[in-house]
């Protein structure tokens, strides 16, 4: 069985809305893949991730490390997340397990469960979704406190659920009351982090004559951007390959978008540009496509780093070999004057130095 993992990540605007959001997996049958994974994002930065292998949690910013030192009752969630949300949803797994008749194989449970508040208004919400093998399975309704089917088969599991109504009550108390109150103390945390901005250093890079051109940014923060090359002002998406976002030693991250100009002829080069986009940052950089501008990797030979091999004058290449060979014959000339003025003889062995003597000077 293929295991698909999908996450998607929404980019942070200046909207005054924040949210908490838990990944949770379950997984049975996998041997490649840990039983029990956990994690976490808020307003799309990534801040936690745990697994049944682990046995402590790896927080992603400093800024959650520092949370979890000053208030680490509150945030047992972050210290001890894999654990606490094993207990809390075996029962469930259990149950779904058995309603869908997929007691034994390879399966996987997957949990969506947070919340969101409105810093202006103050307004919260919370969601709770499950699904099975990738299929969305049942959801919670927060108004009714009961479930609401996604798919015939949940069915049973909706009508066991809805008679458990205490479990019900705390389950939104959780979503509505205790999220937000961790999402506030988290935005407070991550505020001057989240709200940072650093651009990059972009440059234009090529291997050989040949290869595709590389637009490079390096040095941004954070690493919501976006990098693409455009053709009269129009994005290109034929010809294009889009690497990922890295992240570099220092906490800022790099990315780069190859250009094919394999079918681009001279005159079309000014045509083209690559532009990188920064979440938070409303101007973007535009680099042109100019070949003056591209650092490549043809200098190591000690000729000019911006001209090609093959356009070398070819005066130049001749006048270095016929130098070479001029040196060569001055260097022989010399050796036949000493042999036939001194002459071949054997070293005296009072006068020799002993054969490691030259190695150690």
């Amino acid at each position: 069985m293929e295991l698909v993992f999908l996450l998607v990540f929404f980019p942070v605007t200046h909207s005054v809305k924040h949210s908490l959001t838990f990944f949770i997996t379950e997984s049975s049958g996998l041997q490649t893949f840990p039983e029990f994974v956990v994690f976490s994002e808020m307003d799309g930065v990534h801040l936690s991730y745990c697994d049944s292998n682990k046995k402590k949690p790896d927080l992603r910013q400093v800024w959650v490390k520092k949370l979890v030192e000053d208030d680490p009752e509150s945030f047992i969630w972050f210290t001890q997340g894999c654990a606490v949300y094993q207990r809390r949803l075996k029962f469930e797994s259990d149950s779904l397990k058995q309603h869908v008749n997929q007691t034994g194989g390879q399966h996987i449970f997957q949990w969506m469960l947070g919340c969101e508040w409105d810093e202006e208004t103050g307004e919260v919400d919370g969601y709770r979704n499950s699904s099975c093998d990738g299929e969305d399975f049942i959801t919670f309704d927060l108004k009714t406190e009961t479930w609401i089917i996604l798919t015939p088969q949940a069915l049973i599991t909706k009508t066991e659920w809805d008679r458990n109504q205490m479990y019900n009550r705390l389950l939104k108390d959780y979503l509505t009351i205790t999220c937000p109150d961790w999402l506030k103390k988290v935005v407070n945390y991550g505020r001057s982090s989240l709200q940072k901005t650093e651009l990059p250093s972009v440059s234009l890079l090529q291997k050989t004559p040949s290869s595709p051109v590389s637009c490079h940014a390096t040095g941004f923060y954070p690493d919501r951007a976006m990098m693409f090359w455009r053709k009269d002002g129009e994005e290109l998406h034929e010809d294009v390959d889009r690497g990922e976002i890295l992240p570099n030693h220092d906490g800022t991250f790099q990315m780069r978008a190859d250009l094919n100009i394999s079918s681009v002829s001279p005159e079309d080069w000014r045509r083209y540009d690559c532009v990188f986009q920064l979440s938070g940052v409303k101007e973007d950089i535009i680099t042109k496509l100019d070949q003056a501008e591209i650092r490549t990797n043809w200098g190591k030979t000690g000729l000019r780093s911006d001209v090609p091999p093959s356009e070398f004058p070819a005066a130049a290449v001749i006048g270095v070999v016929v130098g070479l060979l001029l040196l060569l014959l001055c260097i022989s000339g010399l050796f036949i004057w000493r042999r036939n003025n001194n002459g071949f003889r054997r070293a005296n062995t009072s006068d020799s130095s002993p054969p490691d003597a030259f190695l150690s000077q």
